[in-house]
């Protein structure tokens, strides 16, 4: 079997959190799908959460410390990627925003993504299209066709959600599942590639 790596992404602020619970069901749903392709799934989460000061630090300074740059190379080194937001006013988080606003422009070209948002009610479900598919769009990244969305209905039941968030889920597991298993793996960062600095400067003592 091959290995793929996938990157889950969750703004969830509480703990728990409904945002957080729909992330390691779709992850588990996602993982399954693949081993059903032939590939095994190793998996890292992101908790945007943990990163909230980080991220803030980040728009003033415009450089990531080293808990952050460890989430940022996480999402773009995987080979598919699971975010996830609740939805506030009608849109995603302005931490999970901030958090996309922080990568390359060119980061996620190409990368299959799967998006998942929560709410209190389902009259924002809309906000996956309006919102979370043009942001993905413009990163250039390739979302799978079902986005899910979770609504507190939907969890009446407990943890385990309604069959039709499960149907969701799994369609959607399927759909990224089949996206990644058809790209070859992503090849690991090269920390020499394209430096800022020329070694000759560095050389010199001339690191900036």
């Amino acid at each position: 079997m091959s290995t793929r790596t996938l990157a889950v992404v969750s703004a969830g602020l509480g703990v728990p959190s409904s945002t957080r619970l729909l992330a390691d069901r779709l992850t588990t749903a996602t993982v399954d799908a693949l081993r059903e392709r032939g590939v095994t799934a190793t998996v890292e989460v992101v908790e945007l959460r943990q990163h909230a000061r980080d991220l803030a630090d980040n728009l003033l300074t415009g450089f990531p410390d080293q808990a952050l740059r460890g989430a940022v190379d996480t999402v773009v080194g995987a080979d598919g990627l699971i975010a996830v937001t609740p939805i506030f006013s009608a849109s995603y988080s302005g931490l999970f925003k901030t958090f996309f606003d922080v990568l390359d422009k060119d980061a996620l070209t190409g990368k299959p993504v799967l998006l998942g948002a929560t709410a209190g009610t389902a009259r924002h479900s809309l906000a996956l299209e309006h919102a979370m598919r043009p942001l993905f769009a413009y990163l250039r990244a390739t979302a799978a066709p079902t986005a899910v969305f979770a609504a507190s209905e939907d969890w009446a039941g407990g943890d385990a959600g309604s069959p039709a968030l499960d149907a969701r889920v799994r369609r959607a597991a399927g759909e990224l599942a089949d996206l990644v298993a058809g790209r070859p793996p992503t090849a690991p960062a090269d920390p020499f590639a394209d430096p800022t600095t020329s070694f000759e400067d560095l050389l010199r003592g001339n690191g900036g």
